[in-house]
This record gives structure tokens, sequence and C-alpha cells, in this order.
């Protein structure tokens, strides 16, 4: 099945891997276009910050952020996500035009559901038992079992609010209320979470547990994040993988499809690109 990028956009001055302080929206349209050169099918644009040390912003700030950025990435042909989980937000998302909302809260709130419903977008589940902006682990025995059941649950709660099962997404909230074994049992099981038969989203960049494993702060972790990727291939149901490197993750897959594809045709070096300049 196919295996999608997703470009990271961060409207906000305090991400985790990018905190450089306030925005120029027309700079940020520019940097989702330059994702979307690079091998993005989509770009995630987000108005606040994941981080657990950072109160939560007003919602019409967060749609502040975000609105003008969609607009202009809309204006270009992009196909847009928005990641938030509440409602206002997301309503000002939608009618800018994105066609995702990407919840990180479990579907924390069902009028989500009932937003992309109406709007005909498609909406992200994922899986965690703590509340967006708390640091703390959930005791989870299994957390394969665990995802399924959450993942069931909010499957249901979201088709009563009207959606159509063909436009929910799941991921199973790597680093999301989960200590870094948990995310890593995850990614060697992630083939048992395929019985749902939807697509993944996997919010894989510069994880908590690729910086656990490697010893390295967000920003030197793009290389930890490559091989966190390869569970995902090869799975028989979508994949869409959540990536700040898109550029280095497209030529991660080109080189494995080439190298693993047999036949596959590999054309003589343009002369160009067989030196740097200078």
């Amino acid at each position: 099945m196919s295996v999608r990028l997703m470009g990271i956009v961060n409207a906000t001055p305090d991400s985790f891997s990018d905190s450089q302080g306030a925005k120029d929206p027309a700079e940020l349209v520019e940097r989702g276009l330059g994702l979307v050169r690079e091998g993005a099918a989509i770009v995630d644009v987000g108005g606040e910050s994941g981080r657990t040390d950072r109160e939560a912003v007003p919602e019409d700030e967060e749609a502040a952020r975000v609105v003008p950025v969609i607009q202009g990435l809309m204006a270009e042909g992009v196909t847009v996500s928005v990641d938030t989980w509440r409602a206002g937000p997301a309503a000002a998302a939608l009618a800018a035009g994105a066609s995702m909302v990407n919840d990180v809260s479990g579907l924390s709130d069902p009028a989500l559901a009932e937003l992309c419903a109406r709007h005909g977008a498609d909406l992200v589940i994922t899986h965690t038992r703590v509340q967006p902006k708390v640091k703390e682990y959930a005791d989870l025995p299994d957390v394969i079992e665990d995802i399924a059941a959450l993942w069931e649950e909010r499957i249901a709660v979201a088709l009563e609010r009207g959606m159509r099962e063909d436009r929910i997404v799941l991921d199973p909230g790597l680093d999301l209320g989960k200590p870094p074994e948990d995310s890593v049992e995850i990614l060697r099981r992630l083939p048992e979470l395929q019985a749902f038969g939807r697509p993944l989203l996997l919010a894989i960049s510069r994880k908590d547990f690729v910086g656990s494993i490697t010893a390295r702060r967000p920003a030197d972790r793009d290389a930890g994040t490559l091989a966190a990727i390869e569970p995902a291939l090869g799975l028989e149901v979508d994949c869409l993988l959540r990536v700040h490197d898109v550029a280095g993750a497209r030529d991660f897959l080109a080189v494995r499809e080439a190298l693993r594809e047999p036949g596959a045709v590999v054309e003589e070096l343009r002369p160009e690109l067989r030196r740097e300049v200078g």
C-alpha cells in the first residue's frame, strides 16, 4: 500500500524542535511550499505547541496563527491538515480549507467529528490516555491492546457524530502519555494495528524515544527518525509519515525502494550533481 509524507509547519513560537519566536505567516506559507517541493503530500499546520511545559493558548489565538497559513497554502493548491484538539481552531481551519483535523487528544471533544463530517474532512483519531499539555505516563499493561480498545471506542463515537468510516485515520500516539519503551513496542508490533483496515498516521519525527536511544536533542534526531520509519514500510494499509525532514525521508524511501525492487532503473547521475559547487 502507499506511504506518503506529511510535512510539518509550526505556526508557534515554542515548538519542541523549533523555538524561534513569533513567525510571519508568509514565511510559514513558503516553508510549507518548500516541503511540498521536497516531497510532502500534505502539510500539517499547528498553532499550539504540544510541549507539556507550556500552558494552552487561547483558542482564538491558536486559530489566528493557523488560518492565514492554511489560506496561503490552499491558494497554491496544497493539501492541508490542521494539528489541533479543540473545536474552535478546528472549525476556523476547516472553513479556511483544511481537509484533515489531526487530533492528538483521542477525540476528547466529539464535536471535532461533527465538524469533520460537515466539511467532508478526514479525522485523525490518536491513541492517548493522557490529556494534551499534561506530562505523565498512563499505566498500559499491553500498549497494543489498549490502542485497539481506545480506537474501537472512539471510532464508534465518531460514527455516531456523522463521520464516514473511510474518512478516519488512526494514529497510535507515539510518546503521547507513553514512556519511550512503549513507543518502541508500538513500532515493533505495528503490523498488529492493521486489523482496523484504516490508514495509519505515524507522528514519528524527532520524538523522545528517538532521543532516548540516541542521546540527541530534537534537531539532531533526523537520522534516528529514518530508522524508526522502517517498521511502517510494507504494511497492508496506507501509511502517512509525519516528519520534519521531508527531503531526507523522501531520499530514504527512494533509495530503499531501488535496493529492494528487482529490475529497478537507476539512471546515470546528472553531471551537475557529481560535485559540490565551489
